[in-house]
């Protein structure tokens, strides 16, 4: 594989692979929490320790955070619509269908992101290959969804907050690609910043529903700490060691490995069924993500991971 750059070494790989695992397992860990923690719980423990994580990195680096209200302003409302309300949306899906389903409904991010750009006048360029991977991509989502089998439990409001968590991301990425990036600010500090202020929008929240009970359950325990600080947290880390390493295209090879890795684990972990609709909607939507995107080294897509306040060059045009 080569990037805008260079080949990506045996190192980058290792990396790439590592991402796509943090990632990519996360649905796996979020419902493994759940059988210890509620969904606003655990939500509010991974904000907190992705921030843990990743402010004393920052501050290390001689980094300090923003002043400016007005930019804390925009780091609010990107908190709001790329962190707290898709993470709980697809906490609160969990409790109803397989961290697998969530996994590749959560590979619709890209797609999403490139409609939302277009629908705002950020990218109004329509191509045969753009809209036939829109096509492609709303008929891998409506195979997975299988609305014929009505028994079906991807046919249900977790399916459809799913699907709503993933368009939230794409609002975030059009939105800090808007309000945030290119402003000179080091994007560890902004991811570090976004989270702390996600934390602080999930504090609300906690005398509602956060302050029940848990079932403090060694595998919950130990899986809400490994979302929060290796997903939520150095994974990020990791990416941006990887877009200054190998560029931003190498990142964006992710986006391919983690429904795959979703589906794998969903399956060899927990025993969640591998359909022939999931399989195929994998395939529908992925083949319609690869068919929107962009191959200049000027405009790379994103990750499609989970957006927190990325590079320029990193983002979806």
């Amino acid at each position: 594989m080569k990037t805008d750059r260079q080949r990506i070494s045996r190192a980058g790989v290792a990396r790439i692979a590592a991402l796509a695992l943090l990632w990519g397992s996360g649905f796996l860990w979020i419902k493994l929490a759940l059988r210890g923690f509620n969904p606003v719980q655990i939500v509010f423990a991974r904000l907190l320790l992705g921030f843990l994580v990743l402010t004393p990195i920052a501050l290390s680096r001689g980094l300090r955070f923003p002043r400016q209200g007005r930019l804390w302003g925009h780091l609010f409302v990107a908190a709001l619509v790329a962190n707290a309300v898709p993470y709980l949306l697809f906490s609160l899906a969990e409790e109803t269908i397989g961290s697998n389903v969530a996994g590749v409904l959560n590979a619709t991010t890209p797609l999403w992101t490139l409609l939302l750009a277009f629908l705002v006048g950020v990218d109004r360029a329509v191509t045969v290959k753009k809209a036939a991977g829109f096509a492609l991509g709303f008929l891998g989502v409506v195979v997975i969804f299988s609305p014929w089998e009505s028994a079906s439990e991807i046919a249900s409001w977790g399916g459809i907050a799913c699907l709503a968590a993933a368009a939230s991301y794409g609002l975030g990425y059009v939105y800090m690609g808007r309000f945030l990036t290119g402003r000179g600010i080091p994007p560890i500090m902004l991811s570090a910043a976004q989270l702390g202020a996600a934390t602080v929008l999930l504090v609300p929240a906690l005398p509602f529903a956060g302050l029940a009970s848990p079932q403090w359950r060694l595998d919950a325990v130990a899986s809400l700490l490994v979302l929060g600080v290796l997903g939520t947290g150095a994974a990020y880390v990791l990416n941006y060691r990887i877009i200054d390493d190998e560029g931003p295209t190498a990142a964006s090879v992710v986006t391919y490995l983690l429904p795959v890795v979703a589906v794998l684990l969903g399956w060899v972990i927990l025993r969640e069924a591998v359909t022939t609709a999931i399989v195929a909607g994998i395939a529908l939507v992925l083949t319609g993500v690869i068919l929107t995107r962009r191959r200049s080294a000027s405009s790379p897509a994103t990750t499609g991971g989970e957006p927190v306040a990325t590079p320029p060059s990193n983002r979806v045009e």
